[in-house]
């Protein structure tokens, strides 16, 4: 009986221990974002080179990753992509040399999962990734869909994809999507189950 008290005594502390370390994150500046759709799309490149030593401060991952799918209306929970039957499926994880964070838009948060670094696994050959501050990685989590559709998964990936390209745009940012990684290590570092589907990762940096 003890051990039994013991071991709950211990899932309760390490659950409480997850729950503050939860980052929050400073109000995405939407105002940063002011450049017109037109000049973003006309302007939109993919980059493969990245200055290493110049970080990203949080207000600016922020407003990335509101851009990406964050919440658009409090009032409905609509987020800022469109997504297939309303699922929004596609989660967002901020890798970095320091570990793996999940981006939570509700609370616009940002909660760690893991201190590995997965950016050799994200590159898989190609060692600009590793010079990003940042990779951003998009999976799409079917576990709560009400009908289950990896295509459709493709398709919202691409949307959020879209997004982050014109949010680093606008901000005067690099990125590039990615399909390239070793899946198998990646899916394994975050313990990803079967119905979620590792779609593409993004670095993003100057």
């Amino acid at each position: 009986m003890k051990k039994v008290l013991l071991l709950a005594f211990c899932l309760v502390v390490s659950s409480s221990i997850m729950a503050q370390s939860a980052v929050e994150l400073p109000k995405p500046d939407v105002t940063k974002l002011g450049m017109s759709v037109g000049e973003a799309l006309k302007t939109r490149r993919s980059y493969r080179e990245y200055k290493k030593d110049k970080a990203i401060d949080l207000a600016t991952l922020s407003t990335i990753l509101w851009a990406a799918c964050g919440i658009s209306d409090p009032a409905s929970g609509k987020i800022t992509a469109p997504s297939a039957i309303n699922m929004q499926d596609i989660k967002v994880y901020v890798c970095s040399e320091k570990g793996v964070c999940l981006y939570n838009p509700k609370a616009n948060t940002l909660t760690p999962v893991s201190d590995k670094n997965l950016l050799e696994s994200l590159a898989a050959g190609q060692p600009f990734v590793k010079d990003a501050p940042y990779t951003l990685l998009l999976v799409s989590d079917q576990s709560k869909a009400r009908r289950q559709n990896s295509h459709y998964g493709d398709i919202d990936s691409g949307y959020v994809s879209q997004n982050i390209y014109l949010a680093c745009t606008a901000l005067g940012m690099r990125t590039v999507a990615r399909a390239m990684m070793d899946q198998d290590a990646v899916r394994k570092a975050l313990d990803l189950p079967e119905d979620v589907i590792i779609e593409l990762n993004h670095p993003i940096g100057y």
